[in-house]
């Protein structure tokens, strides 16, 4: 019997210990720097000569959590404006909080977002999170730091038309409406929506989209896999959980985000951004 509780209390010590590392690990990731991924997007129907289009993907901020504070934020926006975006899209979950209780004032995730620097501006739609608190509150601070959002509203931005769709996980999704507001605005279709999941229900006209959401998993462990849906948390389609996805003519680009949501922890998906090329077929690769 001693040498029994003597091997338990050695297992108990090694899964303290294994468990305290993750979680150590988990915390330095979330708040390390974001990667800035890339990609270029041929789009046909760009005229020959064209200059490339731009577009900065951000998602999942979700300020008041301990992975993101105002200092953080800070230099993730100088990071961002030194790649010269000519777009700045935002897809959702700015804040984090559930039961119409907001974690942080607004405004206090306004002021960094203020300093983003794009030539056609800031374009943002809201998230689950966003929903869930105040959402009313939000696009108000948004829109005095110059950032409209859109809510199943299409407008257009240089050669793009932007479609920004609303949040498909709380059911805001109106992808038929958010067509119709395009009328007459011309440009080539693009996407923005918090959740990816809405991709195939999409008009096959539309050949790009650009989404968060997922967080890329948040905890992925090798061998297992993202524990994400394990837990039933923020449930999403495996398929789209990170990075760039080929769907039949379509290309779905799916951020990690910046922030770390509920749980300020990731282990395996570190934060990231994305830098989104469109070009004319002609164009040279930079």
């Amino acid at each position: 019997m001693r040498q029994f509780l003597r091997s338990l209390a050695a297992l108990v010590l090694l899964v303290a210990v294994v468990v305290l590392s993750l979680v150590a690990i988990g915390l330095r990731e979330a708040i390390s720097d974001p990667i800035a991924r890339r990609i270029e997007i041929v789009a046909s129907a760009l005229p020959a000569g064209t200059p490339p289009y731009r577009v900065a993907l951000l998602s999942d901020i979700h300020f008041g959590n301990r992975a993101m504070d105002s200092s953080r934020l800070e230099g993730i926006v100088a990071s961002i404006n030194a790649a010269r975006p000519d777009l700045v899209v935002i897809v959702g979950d700015f804040v984090n909080g559930h039961n119409g209780k907001l974690e942080t004032r607004p405004q206090d995730l306004v002021k960094p977002l203020a300093g983003l620097k794009a030539r056609d501006g800031v374009v943002a739609t809201p998230g689950n999170h966003d929903h869930w608190t105040d959402r009313a509150r939000i696009e108000a601070a948004l829109a005095e730091a110059g950032i409209a959002t859109l809510a199943n509203r299409a407008v257009r931005r240089g050669p793009l038309l932007i479609l920004g769709i609303d949040d498909g996980y709380t059911h805001h999704a109106d992808i038929a409406g958010t067509i119709a507001s395009a009328k007459g605005l011309g440009g080539i279709p693009v996407a923005v929506s918090h959740s990816p999941d809405i991709a195939p229900s999409l008009p096959s006209a539309v050949a790009t989209m650009l989404a968060g959401h997922t967080h890329c998993g948040q905890v992925v462990l090798p061998g297992i896999g993202s524990l994400a849906p394990l837990f039933g948390y923020h449930v999403y389609n495996p398929h789209y959980q990170c990075g760039v996805v080929h769907d039949p003519g379509r290309t779905v680009v799916v951020t990690a985000g910046l922030g770390s949501g509920s749980i300020p922890l990731r282990i395996g998906a570190p934060p990231d951004w994305w830098l989104v090329t469109f070009r004319a077929p002609d164009a040279p690769l930079p």
